[in-house]
């Protein structure tokens, strides 16, 4: 009986195939709305996450459909909370990656994020677009489960991992060109550090990813 590889871990050309599918596929109007859901998703699920591990809680996150979200929690390290948000983003794309270049574990990481934006959308929506948004997030985990080819499936997952790291560096960006808005300039004002640079380590976690 032939040896089936454990691994799924693509080939540089491989990778360099899919990182450009995933740069298109972020690009593409319309197209790319619900990958940029995903992106707003686990970044509002970090800052979440954040406010737990550091003492706060959480009521509940908001997500619109043009990609924005916000999470409303009380208590924690604002600080901690606030750098979260790009950061977790980054830190999940990459994770979610790792996961994919595992052959029989596949199915098992497509359930599993999909249980877990079930939660979210159990314990932290309340809105009616956060509830849409989450439930097509669920569908679109498992609707690839119904593929048979298990290759495919390590493949998509890994295109969507890419793409979550690719918006989670193209978000910060958008930042520099807002006043008095987002996650960076919240941090200036909390430690006198410029927001430029905030934006700056976003985006090295990301690109070190």
């Amino acid at each position: 009986m032939p040896n089936v590889p454990l691994s799924a871990t693509p080939s540089r050309s491989r990778f360099m195939i899919e990182l450009v599918l995933a740069f298109l596929l972020t690009r593409f109007p319309y197209i790319s709305i619900p990958f940029k859901w995903f992106e707003s998703y686990f970044h509002e699920l970090s800052h979440g996450i954040a406010t737990l591990f550091t003492g706060g809680s959480v009521s509940h996150i908001q997500l619109f459909p043009n990609g924005a979200g916000l999470c409303f929690s009380q208590g924690g390290s604002s600080i901690l909370i606030a750098y979260a948000g790009y950061f977790g983003a980054a830190l999940w794309g990459y994770s979610i990656f790792l996961m994919a270049t595992q052959k029989q574990t596949i199915r098992f990481t497509l359930t599993l994020l999909a249980l877990t934006v079930a939660a979210s959308l159990l314990f932290w929506a309340r809105d009616v677009l956060t509830v849409v948004i989450l439930s097509v997030l669920i569908i679109l985990f498992l609707l690839p489960l119904k593929l048979k080819n298990s290759s495919l499936l390590n493949t998509l997952l890994r295109i969507l991992g890419l793409m979550i790291i690719l918006n989670a560096m193209a978000s910060p960006m958008v930042l520099l060109g807002l006043s008095g808005q987002g996650d960076a300039v919240m941090l200036a004002k909390m430690t006198w550090l410029p927001a430029w640079l905030w934006v700056i380590t976003w985006l090295a976690f990301s690109g070190f990813m």
